[in-house]
């Protein structure tokens, strides 16, 4: 079994700055899960990796995230698959509806603090406040990504 990949250190993560330019902009503000954060602020550092199974899953590891409110965390994110992934932050409201506009425009591009898109061997990263607490999600919203598995539950607990 992978072991999960998260680091209670700040250590520097050298990434590629995230290709997300495009149709899909705003609206991610400190509604839902939190808001963009400071990276002065971090409190932790997640290392996300996105993959594909030989059995033909999309999976996330971790698989599920838990934090605290008011927490600032960096997530590096790596895509190890063989193919363009995604990870977005979200309710899963919101990301459902999301899913919905993928699969109408599948090459639509993003502008969202919440989320980057990946092509293989890419890495990137987001550094997220989470001012909310409740039950939240990430998840890749390329049409058929959802539905073989790539998401994870995202817990954010009261101060």
């Amino acid at each position: 079994m992978k072991s999960i990949l998260v680091s209670l250190s700040l250590t520097l993560f050298a990434v590629s700055p995230a290709v997300a330019g495009g149709t899909h902009s705003g609206g991610h503000d400190e509604k839902g899960a939190g808001k963009p954060g400071d990276i002065s602020n971090v409190t932790r550092l997640v290392e996300v990796k996105m993959y594909e199974t030989d059995d033909g899953e999309m999976l996330y590891e971790p698989r599920s995230l838990s934090v605290k409110q008011g927490e600032t965390i960096r997530f590096a994110i790596t895509n190890a698959g063989e193919t363009e992934h995604e990870f977005v932050l979200d309710t899963l409201a919101k990301n459902q509806e999301h899913k919905a506009q993928m699969a109408k425009f599948p090459e639509m591009e993003h502008d969202d603090p919440n989320s980057v898109r990946l092509e293989e061997g890419e890495k990137s990263e987001i550094i997220w406040e989470f001012t909310n607490s409740g039950k939240f999600e990430f998840a890749c919203l390329i049409p058929g990504h959802y539905e073989s598995g790539m998401r994870g539950d995202l817990e954010v607990s009261a101060h």
